[in-house]
């Protein structure tokens, strides 16, 4: 079994207590944050992962340091790492709500999307596969949405725990129908195997849609917390 803990919180208020978990470089890229709700959502990461990680590290969050060097580019906007530690993380957050995913040692992608977006026709052609696109065919433009979405939440996660992203080619995986347990059934790109890539469709909070993956080929146990600070 791979156990994932996914963590949610609303966005945090930009007090002190927060504040004061935040490094330089961290404190450089909230700053840089020009609307009010973008910092406060980058803050809330933060703080939900530094609290997770003293939780199953031992220390204290104040003490938890991030190296989230990109690999690309060695900017520190990459994802959160815990040098020295076997702990694995993914941040997400869309509208009020922002969550994080841990795993031991076990890539994880985390993604949640509010359910209140639409999605019009180019939308649906550029993202889904060919039996994805069939399966949401003859939808009302309500449940295609929330159809459509389901397939996304469950394509970002995937594509997260890879850590190539948008490098992998959306129409270039195939999910299960979105009202069936989420099971990634083929993929053309090398960097997923369905044999060895396991997701849940997660119930977040009403208004959002979420998924959580892992490229494992073990079953996930996945508990949700909600968090108050």
């Amino acid at each position: 079994m791979t156990e994932i803990v996914v963590r949610w919180s609303e966005p945090l208020l930009a007090d002190e207590r927060h504040l004061k978990l935040l490094d330089e470089p961290e404190r450089g890229r909230y700053d840089a944050y020009r609307l009010e709700i973008d910092r406060r959502r980058f803050l809330t990461g933060r703080v939900l992962a530094k609290t997770l990680v003293a939780e199953r590290l031992g220390g204290t969050a104040e003490s938890v340091r991030f190296d989230a060097t990109c690999a690309d580019c060695g900017k520190p906007h990459g994802r959160p790492r815990v040098p020295g530690a076997n702990l694995v993380l993914s941040i997400s957050h869309s509208g009020n709500l922002i969550g994080v995913a841990a795993t031991d040692g076990v890539p994880v992608g985390l993604d949640v999307e509010t359910a209140n977006r639409k999605a019009d026709a180019s939308l649906v052609d550029y993202a889904l596969s060919p039996p994805e696109r069939e399966a949401v065919a003859g939808l009302s433009d309500d449940e295609r949405a929330a159809a459509f979405f389901v397939y996304w939440t469950r394509k970002e996660a995937v594509m997260k725990a890879t850590g190539k992203g948008l490098k992998i080619p959306l129409q270039s995986i195939t999910f299960s129908r979105f009202d069936a347990p989420a099971e990634l059934v083929a993929s053309t790109d090398a960097a997923l195997d369905p044999a060895r890539t396991r997701l849940a469709d997660l119930k977040a909070t009403e208004g959002h849609r979420a998924a959580v993956a892992a490229l494992t080929a073990e079953p996930l146990v996945v508990t949700e917390e909600h968090w108050l600070p």
